[in-house]
């Protein structure tokens, strides 16, 4: 399995796994992902409602689905827009998380998101593969 894809610190608390973001896969200015320091990550990425909300400052949790209010509002407005842009959904992937724990949700995601051509990773955005574009 690739190493970006045994990094459970590129699973955002969302749901989002930055190793499939195009952000993430560009080569330069590359963003570190959602659970690093903000150096490199547009302000859009610093100012996250989902990142930044109450309930990760006031517990100690990973994830949305730990929160008793999941999926909330919030949540549920970018999981509609990943689902409509681009074919995934984030509150699935919480799920799948809670249901089957990380180490089973990261064996899947390589499986997903790997290139059947080359090895390399398609972008969850992009819908192609970073390394040859397949």
């Amino acid at each position: 399995m690739d190493k970006e894809f045994q990094n459970k610190s590129l699973i955002a608390p969302c749901g989002i796994n930055c190793a499939v973001c195009m952000r993430y896969l560009r080569e330069k200015n590359k963003c570190p992902g959602c659970r690093a320091d903000d150096t490199n990550k547009l302000i859009t990425c610093i100012r996250c409602i989902i990142k930044n909300c109450e309930f990760f400052k006031d517990e100690n949790a990973d994830f949305c689905f730990e929160c008793n209010d999941f999926p909330c509002d919030k949540m549920e407005h970018i999981d509609k827009r990943y689902r409509n842009r681009y074919n995934t959904s984030l509150i699935e992937n919480l799920e799948d998380i809670k249901n089957f724990g990380i180490k089973k949700f990261l064996k899947n995601e390589n499986a997903k998101w790997t290139c059947l051509g080359c090895g390399g990773t398609i972008s969850v955005h992009k819908g192609y593969c970073s390394n040859c574009g397949l």
